[in-house]
């Protein structure tokens, strides 16, 4: 299984995600850090990311050939993030076939009505525990 994470603005929720997935799952999948810039693409790569790729064109390849990708909501979204999330950003992950496993963070503009706005710990928690599931299926 192929994990892509993908994270802009430094990284940290990538880093925390990766962080928690890489002591949870070793290396029963491969974790694909993108950033959307390479502060972000580094930091995840600290964090215990397989490998890693920075940019754009990055991120639209490899949306496609991945199982699963991870990230804030805001990564569906055009021009969110201040602006790191391009439309062809959105438009390849939103036309994935790929799982997309999101955390409802509401910074870019989108609330979703229904999330009971727990704390990233526990969001981080909640989606390391589905990854986990999905392997084992």
């Amino acid at each position: 299984m192929e994990i892509a994470v993908i994270d802009g603005q430094g990284g940290g929720l990538g880093k925390a995600i990766i962080e928690k997935l890489s002591r949870e799952i070793g290396d029963s999948a491969t974790i694909i850090a993108l950033g959307t810039n390479s502060m972000a693409t580094t930091s995840m790569l600290k964090a215990g990311a397989h490998i890693g790729a920075t940019g754009e064109n990055a991120i639209v390849v490899t949306a496609h050939k991945v199982d699963v990708i991870i990230g804030s909501v805001g990564i569906l979204a055009a021009n969110s993030m201040l602006g790191e999330c391009t439309p062809r950003i959105a438009e390849a992950i939103g036309s994935s076939s790929a799982k997309k496993i999101l955390v409802p963070l509401n910074r870019c503009g989108l609330e979703i009505i229904g999330t009971n706005g727990q704390p990233l710990p526990v969001l981080i928690d909640a989606l390391v525990t589905k990854i986990r599931d999905m392997i084992k299926e």
